[in-house]
């Protein structure tokens, strides 16, 4: 598979056929089990030592996806962002930062409220649409600009982010992805169900 941190994609491959997506229903993860693990230690111990290291005086997010960390938020100075930057490049598995921490002040509890009401109706798009499984995706929104992370094929990287982009209150998509291609979705996959061969009947 390949990493690709994209902002816009212009083709688009056709749509799963039914088949394929029913049983891809069932895959609410894409990631293995200990990836999982490892993606939740990562956000647990970075935030953890972000909190001892800056107290209040800094906003930082920690998103870990497939073991590649997302940073968004505020902190006062470039120093302060390096420092946290460096921090979380150390944390045991992590495979690489995407640093998007913005030097400014911390931004307000509506402001963060906002964000919040965002990443739900964006959560709600991707259950909807059918043609998408949502929980092969990680939404997280700061000040109005939403990044996507998820391991999915072209098509959906697409798909998603133009769901993303019709929601009120975006200002902007970042697509953060570890592509896959189509048949590297379907090995994922549970095999269907073998349907039992109807009874013969002996010809009269």
């Amino acid at each position: 598979s390949v990493l690709a941190m994209v902002w816009g994609l212009n083709a688009c491959a056709p749509l799963m056929v039914a088949g394929m997506a029913g049983s891809a229903l069932v895959a609410t993860d894409r990631r293995t089990s200990g990836t999982q693990l490892e993606d939740e230690t990562i956000e647990f111990r970075g935030s953890a030592r972000v909190r001892d290291m800056f107290g209040e005086k800094v906003h930082v997010n920690i998103t870990s996806f497939n073991r590649q960390v997302l940073l968004t938020g505020e902190v006062p100075t470039e120093r302060d962002r390096q420092t946290i930057v460096g921090m979380v490049e150390k944390l045991e598995n992590v495979k690489s930062v995407v640093n998007e921490l913005a030097v400014m002040p911390v931004t307000s509890v509506s402001s963060r409220s906002s964000d919040l009401v965002v990443t739900g109706k964006i959560k709600a798009s991707l259950v909807d649409s059918r043609d998408l499984f949502a929980n092969a995706f990680k939404v997280v929104t700061e000040r109005g600009t939403v990044y996507l992370m998820g391991r999915v094929t072209q098509r959906e990287a697409q798909r998603a982010s133009d769901l993303a982009r019709q929601v009120s209150g975006v200002k902007k998509v970042v697509r953060i992805f570890d592509i896959l291609t189509e048949e590297e979705l379907q090995a994922l996959l549970p095999a269907p169900p073998k349907n039992n061969p109807a009874p013969s009947q002996d010809a009269k």
